[in-house]
């Protein structure tokens, strides 16, 4: 056995910040963001107070569906720079205190890989079984009903073989066969090129998808969503709602390859793994998926990622992952690459700026690991885009009841009065910049005491300073109609954490344990007053307690 190498858990109740490398900065004009402009732009995530940084894909594809399709998993695509530009992304990230992760896709791979190629060639060569395939039923048809999270049957004819493959994605994006030992080691010996560049540690996308059922059993029906518990991972308009995936993710044998990843990353000092976990049952893949200490060592789903957050969701939500969840460790983020803004999804139209600052504090509060997406700090809106500017083929093959992904990729605001923001110096980009965004660029809310990027600083560096909010454990108060009361405890610090999730003003009777609570200063966070043992709440208002 090799021996463990040391982990400090600097991921442990840190803030990760995300970056979809398209959209955040272009350094050499022709429109399109890339890793020496991430570089120019670390320092602002440093200020902010992020432990590190996740980047969306930047290797080698055809951008079919924008890097999470990799034809080449060893290398950077052009258009975002070259392997010595990585080299010193990392160098520049570390010298300013950030931790590097990287987006590893190891479930599917680009019909453009050398692998796919060989393998669609015939039925009879070295990499025939490295992908998933199957003959057609008697009557031609595919061999069961598993769907394209993309749309359509999951399965795709392929006349060199005349097999079908399948693909949870685009037709584009075949399966890895995961059941074959081979594709698990060379998929490994990737992690591990990466590994030794200096990587601190991966974001596993679709980390359940990996295997599927050998003996391809159709999934069962469950009919049409309820439209009144709207699913956060699936839009509505979707058939892929409509079964139960029983069979085409979330198998057991996927435990085991996530031991044989947990075991690699091991021999590296300091390294993590968090995985996007995408289930009709989130939590309680999050709870599996992170039990333990020899699988991931934290994990996501969408139950925040969706429109609902009342007091009695987020309080049910939350109840519920301390039953479910256990010794595993979760990471909360309200917004990504892949779902409309927080902004827009829990602020509305436009949003509210109190409710922002609000979801901040809760989001700060949790037990686990916070994610940011770029743009949240700011309080950016979803983009509205016409239908001649969506790149998203999600979003193209779904308009117009579904609008796609793009609304959140587009580019990040830096300078107000610059072309584009300041993100390019190309005639046009390759999102729009919304006009929207352009009011809330950085150079307008840097250094302005009331901006919500001068909040979301003085929240996260006041976070760092509270044991109990990093590392601590967490209970809710009983359920409230309007408020949401989560107690945190580590070491001798107690804190009673309560917020307004309404917006009407509120009131709270501490209970007996809090009654002599005082108010915790410095979060920034405003709306909330203790007076005589009850806290009296502003519409959206919050405040933190101290024992």
């Amino acid at each position: 056995m090799t021996p463990k190498a040391p982990n400090n858990g600097w991921w442990r109740g840190g803030v990760i910040y995300q970056i979809y490398p398209r959209s955040y900065q272009d350094s050499n004009g022709d429109g399109i963001g890339d890793l020496p402009g991430i570089t120019q732009r670390l320092e602002h995530i440093a200020a902010l107070g992020a432990d590190g940084i996740w980047l969306s894909p930047f290797f080698k594809s055809p951008m079919k569906d924008f890097g999470y399709d990799v034809s080449d998993y060893c290398d950077v695509d052009p258009m975002f720079g070259t392997l010595d530009d990585f080299k010193a992304l990392v160098q520049r990230a570390h010298a300013l205190g950030l931790k590097v992760m990287i987006d590893q896709v190891l479930s599917h791979t680009s019909d453009q890989h050398p692998w796919f190629a060989e393998s669609r060639a015939t039925r009879h060569n070295p990499k025939a079984d490295w992908y998933v395939w199957a003959n057609a039923q008697d009557d031609g048809t595919p061999p069961n009903n598993w769907l394209s999270i993309f749309g359509g049957s999951a399965w795709q004819w392929d006349t060199r073989r005349c097999q079908y493959y399948l693909h949870n994605f685009l037709t584009s994006q075949p399966d890895l066969n995961f059941h074959n030992p081979a594709v698990q080691d060379a998929l490994l010996n990737t992690v591990k090129f990466w590994l030794d560049l200096g990587v601190d540690g991966y974001r596993l996308d679709t980390a359940n998808f990996y295997f599927h059922d050998a003996e391809l059993r159709s999934n069962p029906g469950r009919g049409a969503p309820d439209p009144d518990k709207p699913d956060p991972a699936v839009n509505p308009f979707n058939p892929y709602g409509w079964q139960w995936h029983q069979y085409d993710k979330s198998r057991p044998e996927n435990l085991v390859f996530m031991q044989r990843l947990r075991a690699l990353l091991d021999q590296y000092p300091d390294t993590t793994m968090v995985g996007e976990i995408g289930d009709d049952d989130g939590l309680a893949r999050v709870a599996e998926y992170t039990a333990g200490g020899d699988k991931l060592h934290m994990a996501y789903c969408f139950d925040l990622l969706g429109e609902q957050h009342s007091t009695a969701f987020l309080h049910g939500t939350l109840e519920r992952f301390n039953t479910v969840v256990g010794d595993g460790w979760p990471c909360w983020a309200l917004s990504n690459h892949d779902c409309e803004r927080s902004a827009s999804r829990w602020g509305g139209t436009p949003p509210q700026p109190q409710l922002l600052r609000l979801a901040a504090a809760f989001q700060a509060s949790l037990r686990g690991t916070v994610c940011l997406y770029q743009g949240e700090e700011l309080g950016l809106p979803e983009a509205q885009l016409a239908f001649e500017d969506l790149q998203d083929p999600y979003g193209i093959t779904m308009w117009p009841e579904f609008k796609g992904r793009d609304g959140c990729r587009t580019p990040m605001p830096w300078v107000a009065a610059a072309p584009h923001a300041g993100f390019t110096t190309a005639s046009k980009p390759w999102l729009p910049v919304a006009a929207t965004h352009t009011p809330l660029a950085v150079d307008q809310q840097a250094g302005h005491a009331d901006s919500l990027l001068s909040y979301f600083t003085q929240l996260l560096h006041w976070r760092r300073q509270q044991p109990a909010l990093v590392h601590g454990r967490m209970a809710l108060l009983p359920l409230h109609p309007q408020v949401l009361s989560i107690v945190r405890e580590e070491g001798p610090q107690r804190l009673l954490c309560v917020f307004n999730f309404s917006d009407q003003a509120a009131s709270l009777a501490l209970p007996p344990e809090w009654t002599g609570a005082t108010a915790l200063a410095g979060s920034g966070l405003t709306g909330a007053r203790l007076d005589a043992g009850t806290v009296h709440f502003e519409p959206w208002g919050g405040l933190f307690l101290q024992a």
